[in-house]
């Protein structure tokens, strides 16, 4: 899996973790039906290979984790419903305690034997767990006597919070089986990857993915662009995009990203190497009821919203797609919550799970859930899908990560 490319940090399987408290901070920030129920288990399921590691040697294993963006206790967003899903994947009983630290968590380990699991109370219903207090972390651990932590929320590992900085100040901290593995395919897959290596960026904010163009401006051999973020590296060049999403004041970031282009590759190839569409799928209206209509650059009417990129660039695209060795995914290219601006999203999913000898890398958030619901939750059509968004974001740009570089270093 790492192929040339390391890890230095120690993993759960370096430490004498046998019939151990064990502490595992995992990623359960699941979605969530209007009645509560659990939309989408993604998350969870990519969790059982560290837990089942940890009960396969007798730990008590006490499970911290976070769901949504609470303002203090909102008992909708307990993780209740996480625990009851949970003991149905692993087929144990999973005790679900309502707080994370505290005598109610203390009783709770005192009275669990090895080989249980113990799931505490969404962490953010305490102000001090984002506030990366170190008082939170401690009590976390004192309530439950953990002898380890074990940081395995990859999609958490780009914030320095309680439970991925704070907490490593007072437990002997590692790296889980999905970190470590999060870890060495995203970074493989920028740094030593099968070539040809083509990027595909979408999304919508230019500033959030200006470090991962930069970074693949350096590493890819094709970077392909699509959705909001087209639209507003096109309005920068000067391309009428209508009433179309862009971001205003891009210019000079956009023509930094140009230069270094064109000091790559030469003037005369920036439109083979960073290729932007060169025609749109628009409408008048987002909704679901949105006529999709394409249209070449300089159709384009004053009242329409390039929503997607159009049939002729999709085309384009897939045949630079089957050519490549490595294909690393961040961003829809469309507006893909509606099925007819989700066409060149579907035709990339379709695109690369035909074909096995890519390496299919899909960054997380939005590109994640998408290609999730295209495949009916079938991961194994790609390489690796991440169960990190931010995260992915951050590592693919070359950003440390807090909660991976807060680790134990693994020996020289």
């Amino acid at each position: 899996m790492g192929g040339g490319v390391s890890f230095r940090k120690l993993s759960i399987r370096d430490v004498p973790i046998d019939r151990k408290v064990i502490l595992v901070r995992t990623d359960y920030n699941v979605p969530l039906n209007s009645d509560g129920t659990i939309r989408d288990d993604f998350r969870i399921k990519a969790s059982l290979p560290t837990l089942r590691f940890a009960l396969k040697r007798g730990c008590t294993v006490v499970i911290i984790s976070h769901l949504g963006r609470p303002k203090g206790h909102q008992p909708e967003l307990s993780l209740a419903p996480v625990a009851e899903r949970l003991g149905d994947l692993l087929s144990v009983n999973v005790t679900f305690v309502d707080d994370c630290r505290g005598d109610r968590v203390k009783s709770a380990v005192r009275k669990s034997r090895p080989g249980e699991v113990l799931l505490l109370e969404n962490l953010r219903f305490h102000e001090g767990e984002e506030a990366n207090s170190l008082d939170f972390a401690k009590s976390i651990v004192e309530a439950t006597g953990a002898r380890y932590l074990v940081q395995d929320g990859f999609g958490a590992v780009h914030r320095a919070h309680a439970s991925t900085s704070a907490i490593t100040n007072y437990v002997p901290s590692v790296a889980g089986l999905l970190v470590k593995k999060e870890y060495l395919h995203l970074t493989k897959a920028i740094e030593k990857p099968k070539r040809p290596l083509v990027a595909v960026i979408g999304g919508a904010k230019v500033a959030d993915k200006i470090g991962i163009l930069e970074r693949f401006i350096d590493q890819a051999d094709s970077i392909i662009v699509g959705g909001a973020l087209a639209n507003t590296i096109l309005a920068a060049q000067g391309v009428d995009v209508g009433a179309s999403r862009i971001e205003e004041n891009q210019a000079d970031t956009v023509n930094s990203i140009l230069e270094a282009v064109r000091a790559k590759v030469g003037p005369n190839s920036v439109d083979k190497f960073l290729v932007l569409p060169h025609d749109l799928a628009v409408a008048k209206s987002i909704n679901e009821t949105a006529k999709r209509r394409v249209v070449r650059l300089g159709e384009i009417e004053t009242d329409d919203l390039a929503l997607d990129i159009g049939d002729e660039t999709i085309t384009d695209m897939i045949q630079t797609i089957k050519r490549a060795g490595t294909v690393v995914w961040n961003g829809t290219l469309g507006y893909a919550e509606i099925e007819a601006f989700a066409h060149s999203s579907a035709r990339l999913a379709l695109a690369l799970a035909s074909q096995e000898s890519t390496i299919s890398v899909i960054g997380g958030g939005d590109t994640a859930d998408f290609v999730m619901k295209w495949s009916n939750n079938d991961r194994s059509l790609f390489s690796h899908v991440s169960t990190g968004g931010g995260a992915s974001l951050e590592l693919l740009s070359g950003k440390t990560l807090p909660g991976i570089e807060s680790l134990l270093n693994a020996p020289k």
